[in-house]
């Protein structure tokens, strides 16, 4: 099979697409042949050596997270799947690998995916999804009626929080780029967006529920909360990675009614309430750009270049 790889840390040019051995499903495993793949902000800093510290195994290395496609075979002990049927999912947690014609998983590392979704398009939520009802539905509990803001709403995350925060009955305040704002209110829903630009911490009024896919000024964003208020960081300052995620722990360890943090790993359960939220148009997949899997670089060069809407896909088989 083809596999995105690389065996050095460095700019999306370290990226190959070699012919590597066929994986086998073990036992309770599944093997996935792969239609898309989505392009994650996360694995950029993992590929450029800037969580090199939490980097797992030896090179070389794959990329890739959530995946869709079908189910190519079994492994020992699987039940409830077939050979052709529809998924979606995510590779085990803190390893990478999606982009690739073929992938093994654990059975629960997958769900049916939506009937009603191309399956194409349908690789933007796995990832996205799962963070987006983690986030708002199990760890801020947000209820209808709440004010919610998130920052960083034009991107794959931001827009699933978008959505499904709307499908939650809250009131959405978005802060995105100038030039995404009418597509956050138009497309996703928000009730306002504005610009992260002009728009400063000391704004903004208060808010039931903040999410931050940005991962900076923590201690700002949490001053707008209101009695009883929550927030969730879902992100960090790449740049200072280390200080960063030490700083936005020790708040979580202080104040844990109040700071919410968390690292998606979705169980069987909860990727199973994706396929349910997307059925029920909770939430959808917001595609920017498909790329080819032999152009799986430019596909990182265009996430480091910033202005996406939603999520940047490679396509692995058509």
């Amino acid at each position: 099979m083809r596999a995105a790889r690389y065996h050095r840390f460095g700019p999306p040019d370290v990226l190959r697409v070699e012919d590597v051995p066929d994986p086998e499903p073990g036992p309770g495993e599944v093997l996935v042949r792969v239609r898309a793949a989505s392009v994650e902000g996360g694995e950029q800093s993992f590929r450029s050596g800037k969580l090199r510290l939490l980097s797992r195994g030896p090179f070389p290395k794959g990329v890739g997270t959530g995946f869709s496609g079908h189910v190519a075979a079994l492994g020992a002990g699987v039940r409830g799947r077939r050979t052709g049927d529809p998924v979606w999912g995510l590779v085990p947690h803190m390893t990478m690998g999606s982009v690739a014609e073929l992938v093994v998983v654990p059975q629960d590392r997958i769900a049916r995916a939506p009937g009603d979704l191309d399956l194409l398009a349908a690789a933007a939520l796995p990832v996205s999804g799962t963070t987006a009802i983690t986030a708002l539905r199990h760890e801020a509990r947000l209820v209808a009626g709440e004010r919610l803001l998130v920052r960083g709403a034009a991107g794959g995350v931001g827009s699933a929080l978008v959505r499904f925060g709307k499908s939650l009955g809250a009131h959405v305040t978005a802060l995105a780029s100038a030039r995404d704002l009418d597509w956050v209110t138009g497309e996703l829903g928000a009730d306002e967006a504005l610009d992260h630009r002009a728009t400063r911490p000391g704004d903004l009024g208060r808010f039931d529920v903040v999410v931050d896919v940005v991962g900076t000024e923590l201690p700002a964003y949490r001053r707008l909360l209101t009695r009883g208020g929550r927030i969730v960081p879902l992100s960090f300052d790449h740049d200072r990675a280390v200080t960063s995620l030490a700083t936005t722990a020790l708040h979580a360890a202080l104040a844990p009614h109040r700071v919410k943090l968390f690292s998606n790993n979705p169980s069987g359960e909860r990727l199973a309430e994706l396929t349910a939220a997307a059925e029920s148009g909770a939430l959808r997949p917001d595609v920017d750009t498909v790329f080819a899997l032999a152009d799986v670089a430019d596909a990182h060069r265009a996430l480091e270049a910033g202005g996406v809407r939603g999520k940047h896909l490679v396509e692995v088989q058509t």
